[in-house]
């Protein structure tokens, strides 16, 4: 490791010589990456119908439908992690656009479900990959006194891409009259809302090529050289020299970076920190986040809104959310990463609880259900003479109504503002550089297996439970993810990588 002096005189190089316009832009043509990982995820979210009405599924068939993609998501974390100690981070981005292009174009022609599922999961192979490789590499290129704020970019990529497959979804939605009616061409309005995304897809893959590769995987793989002419361009000649050693020193002598060095040769076992990364994970999911993300049109619905509107409550919430992150963006080098995610935690756990009370006040009408003339739900929502709904209804008066939408909108504000880019900052960062790739692979599979599970699990848990039980749940992982961080986690704000221990 090297010693302090020396950290401290790159740090002052790097005051003086940092090239930020160079920094800046390739840190976002990386979060391109983000932006992809936010719209593929959020796309689903108005398809649902159309893909129980092209598919004929039902609650099971829905919920895997939605959620194959994650399965891809946490292969391609798993093996692009370790994949980019072999071959490089740069590449493994430019093979994750390729898979999105793919994706994108045969999730909009699928035919059937298992056509449908085997493009999602080549999607999720590309959003797995991009979820750990982005925030690596941005961390690997960027002066520590920053980084945690250009780490953040990649949440709020995330978030915006969320936001524009929301707002796709609703402006085609609405101009076609439903996500299921026609469209342009004859296809149907859903299958144009993963079309859509090629767009960026195709501008990522170009643009990955106008990057460097991480000069920290150039120094592990011997191109000494390389990774100094990319150095020197990031920070300065001076500077560059003093790195490359810092980066030598910081990686074990006799071996390359391998799965083994996640075990602890002297104690034995996993190391904790491998555990940290490893809960910071899996706790970003149990909150139920992307319950809001996946089957928000759908939980809205349930409540008595109608489909335009509760698509139009999606893109509200995406705006909200970044916001937040922007929030989080200006104070995260400032205040530190612990303190955002205790105070995330708290935060999410009262809000849960608000929205999981204001549920338990409805009352549950099943789909099917034959509504006497002139039947109004507590919502507003009036039915004619003999109407059956079509999806179950939470029936809510409109105060409790009302107290679960604020709830849930604020809720997702300390998601974004805490929790969501700071996860993704910390794996990114907390990582010694000899273990960063491996770290990444087996804390990028674990989020995503977390993912799936409470993704296929909601429309479950919402039909058998209840959403009153399934939030609480949620509330209750919130208050548990506060003791984590506060006994666990270690704070990263202002180290340089090669002072990460553990």
């Amino acid at each position: 490791m090297a010693n302090l002096s020396a950290t401290g005189a790159v740090g002052s190089a790097e005051a003086e010589q940092t090239n930020m316009g160079f920094i800046i832009t390739t840190a976002l043509v990386a979060t391109i990456g983000g932006f992809l990982f936010g719209y593929d995820s959020g796309v689903i979210n108005g398809t649902v119908d159309g893909l129980r009405s092209a598919f004929g599924s039902e609650d099971i068939g829905t919920g895997f439908n939605v959620a194959s993609m994650l399965l891809g998501c946490a292969i391609g974390a798993a093996f692009a992690g370790r994949a980019a100690d072999i071959f490089g981070r740069r590449t493994m981005m430019i093979v994750a656009a390729v898979f999105f292009v793919i994706s994108a174009w045969g999730s909009g022609v699928a035919n059937s479900s298992g056509e449908f599922v085997f493009f999602r999961i080549l999607g999720g192979l590309a959003v797995g990959a991009a979820s750990v490789m982005a925030p690596a590499y941005i961390s690997e290129i960027a002066p520590a006194r920053m980084r945690g704020r250009l780490t953040t970019i990649q949440q709020i990529a995330i978030i915006s891409g969320l936001f524009f497959s929301f707002l796709a979804n609703y402006l085609l939605a609405n101009a076609a009259g439903g996500s299921t009616a026609e469209f342009w061409l004859g296809f149907a309005t859903w299958r144009w809302m993963f079309w859509v995304e090629l767009i960026p897809a195709i501008i990522f893959f170009i643009a990955l090529f106008r990057i460097p590769e991480s000069p920290r995987f150039l120094v592990i793989k011997g191109k000494t050289d390389q990774a100094n002419v990319v150095l020197t361009r990031l920070f300065g000649a001076e500077a560059a020299k003093m790195k490359v050693e810092e980066i030598r020193s910081s990686l074990a002598s006799d071996h390359k970076p391998k799965l083994a060095d996640l075990f602890d040769r002297e104690k034995g076992g996993v190391r904790l920190i491998v555990w940290a990364g490893i809960g910071l994970a899996v706790f970003q999911q149990l909150v139920g986040i992307n319950v809001v993300f996946y089957y928000g049109a759908v939980l809205w619905q349930s409540v008595g809104l109608s489909e335009g509107d509760a698509l139009m409550i999606n893109v509200v919430s995406g705006a909200l959310s970044i916001a937040a992150v922007i929030a989080g963006l200006l104070v995260i080098d400032r205040i530190g990463r612990k303190p955002m995610l205790l105070f995330g935690s708290l935060g999410m756990a009262v809000t849960l609880g608000l929205v999981a009370y204001a549920f338990s006040t409805g009352t549950f009408l099943a789909a099917g259900t034959v509504l006497e003339a002139g039947t109004v739900l507590a919502s507003g929502t009036a039915y004619p003479e003999g109407a059956v709904l079509t999806n179950s209804v939470l029936d809510l008066r409109p105060e409790m109504g009302l107290l679960a939408l604020v709830s849930a909108n604020i809720y997702v504000m300390f998601f974004n503002f805490s929790w969501g880019p700071v996860m993704w900052v910390m794996l990114g960062e907390m990582f010694p550089n000899q273990i960063r790739g491996s770290g990444l692979a087996v804390s990028g599979f674990a989020q995503w297996i977390a993912n799936f599970g409470i993704t296929m699990s909601f429309p479950i848990m919402a039909a058998g439970l209840g959403l009153m039980t399934t939030y609480s749940f949620y509330a209750v992982c919130a208050l548990i993810s506060f003791f984590f961080v506060w006994v666990i986690v270690r704070e990263t704000r202002g180290k340089e990588l090669e002072q990460m221990t553990g």
